[in-house]
């Protein structure tokens, strides 16, 4: 679409291309006074879209919000926590989702590679899959015309082939361009073909290819780069899944860190720069000017030439570039169109360019503050944050253990869904707190028994205590996957009827307390005070 489009849908221009708020701060970005938001107006509807607000923190505060919202929709296979926290009446629009066995397309692992599913069954009951769900919002919206121009429509569901092909057009940056749904299908098919354990096909039609195309899977589909197995291997030509650092952040450092040169340096063939990189050295982000200064924009076809030169003419880069020709071009000459840079471990653009400790906001340990204070209050993703006006106050007193929280195997994320899974609920059918024996029999507090954990901000959990030395004196652990009580309260009167999961409990992340990493704006989850004593 034309910029001017997008730029019509926001308030200014400045605002569009601002910072937005992230769904760390959602509950800010609707309680804070209106006069401290650097945008027009609060946030007054928020969609939840397969996301658990119960790995969010600041549990009373986030009923609240809930609770001021004008609208909210919850979009997920299962009725979420967000659907029942709130005593809300009306306003709450609950959308069901199709599974993963209900639809098709593309999903990404955590290793980069994709993998192209098929359909098992149709979707039941009134589940439609997300990319229906999409259109049909951006019908209403008044935008679906601009937004699946390119996608063909049938009965409400956009083809799910044609919107791979759309990010495979757009998605240079991180290399998501290669990964057609025909080559993925063609893994998909020949899986056989593939090592286990180097990922690599060994003959068959996919020989040479590392299985899902991992991202980078650099330029068109039709380039057949065979993916990027490994982030950082220079062993390895480009053009066989070989890679170096990216040049992200110039080829000089600022003078105030030394100035000093940031490529990659050493001429050393296979460490220094990837196997086969005509330039032996380290080298900046690929641009159409750069490669006019190497002579190499002859290689560009004519169609490339054309793309470049409406875009940005010399000015436009390789991740700019719609024709994938620059990226194609470099890599033919042995060299990742990112650069080839050193790492970093100055990162002159964070609050702390080296690793400083800094005691959480709600610390015990008083007597680290002269030295590891936190930082000072300041605005930040369009909200004022919080840091030394919290730290300087102690909490420690009243609250004396440190809390902290993590996974279950059993369980994943929310746990809405596997928690509505009957053999997975079986296996963790009680949230818990773990204790140490020391803290118990100080506390009173036997295994097994009910008590109360109150977080520094006086929210409290009533869970079941597990006295354990897997925990230190003075730590308490609760996994975040429960939900469906609230301070005490059982909800599940609340879930549509049948839809229930089979296993409920209070979220820890309910007594959890305000803090938000300096850079993200990431919500802290494991580290804050809390008290805990008999219920």
């Amino acid at each position: 679409v034309e910029y001017d489009y997008l730029k019509g849908r926001f308030a200014s221009e400045k605002l569009m291309q601002s910072k937005g708020i992230p769904v760390s701060r959602w509950v800010d970005g609707v309680l804070e006074a209106k006069d401290k938001i650097d945008q027009p107006d609060n946030l007054r509807a928020m969609v939840f879209w397969g996301h658990a607000n119960n790995s969010q923190t600041r549990g009373i505060e986030m009923k609240k919000a809930f609770e001021k919202l004008d609208l909210l929709v919850v979009v997920d296979p299962y009725p979420t926590f967000s659907a029942v926290m709130s005593d809300r009446t009306d306003g709450v629009y609950l959308l069901p989702a199709s599974t993963q066995y209900e639809t098709y397309g593309s999903v990404t692992a955590s290793n980069r590679s994709l993998q192209w599913r098929e359909k098992v069954i149709e979707p039941v009951f009134e589940c439609l899959p997300d990319h229906t769900i999409i259109y049909k919002f951006a019908k209403k919206l008044g935008f679906a015309d601009e937004m699946f121009k390119n996608i063909k429509v049938e009965n409400d569901e956009p083809n799910v082939e044609e919107i791979t092909l759309e990010f495979n057009k757009g998605m240079w940056t991180i290399g998501y361009t290669g990964q057609s749904p025909d080559r993925l299908k063609l893994h998909m098919a020949n899986q056989h073909t593939f090592d286990k354990t180097t990922l690599k096909a060994n003959g068959g039609p996919a020989d040479g290819e590392y299985y899902g195309l991992p991202w980078p899977c650099w330029g068109t589909a039709e380039m057949k780069h065979p993916g990027t197995p490994n982030l950082y291997d220079p062993s390895m030509p480009v053009a066989e899944g070989g890679l170096n650092f990216r040049a992200r952040f110039g080829v000089k450092a600022p003078d105030k860190w030394g100035g000093a040169n940031l490529l990659a340096e050493g001429g050393n063939e296979g460490v220094s720069y990837p196997v086969g990189n005509e330039l032996k050295d380290g080298h900046p982000e690929f641009t159409m000017a750069m490669l006019k200064k190497l002579g190499w924009e002859g290689d560009l076809t004519a169609d490339e030439t054309a793309v470049i030169e409406k875009i940005a003419g010399d000015k436009t880069n390789w991740k700019t570039d719609l024709s994938g020709g620059i990226q194609r071009v470099a890599i033919k000459h042995g060299c990742a169109p990112f650069g080839n840079s050193k790492a970093r471990t100055v990162v002159w653009n964070f609050p702390d360019p080296i690793p400083l400790h800094r005691e959480p906001l709600y610390t015990p340990r008083r007597d680290l503050l002269d030295k590891y204070a936190t930082y000072s209050d300041r605005q930040m993703f369009r909200l004022p944050t919080r840091y030394a006006s919290i730290q300087e106050q102690d909490f420690s007193k009243e609250y004396p253990l440190i809390m902290t929280s993590g996974r279950l195997v059993e369980y994943e994320g929310g746990g809405e869904e596997s928690r509505s899974n009957k053999w997975l609920a079986e296996l963790q059918q009680d949230m818990f707190v773990e204790i140490n024996t020391s803290d118990a029999n100080n506390l009173g507090i036997r295994d097994g028994q009910m008590v109360w954990v109150e977080g520094a901000e006086k929210a409290k959990l009533k869970v079941m205590a597990m006295v354990t030395e897997r925990v230190g004196r003075g730590v308490v652990f609760m996994p975040f996957h429960f939900g469906g009580h609230f301070q005490g309260k059982d909800l599940r009167d609340k879930y549509p009827e049948g839809a229930d999961p089979y296993v409920l409990g209070e979220a820890a992340n309910v007594a959890f307390t305000y803090g938000y990493d300096s850079v993200t704006n990431m919500q802290e989850t494991k580290v804050s005070l809390c008290k805990v004593y008999k219920a």
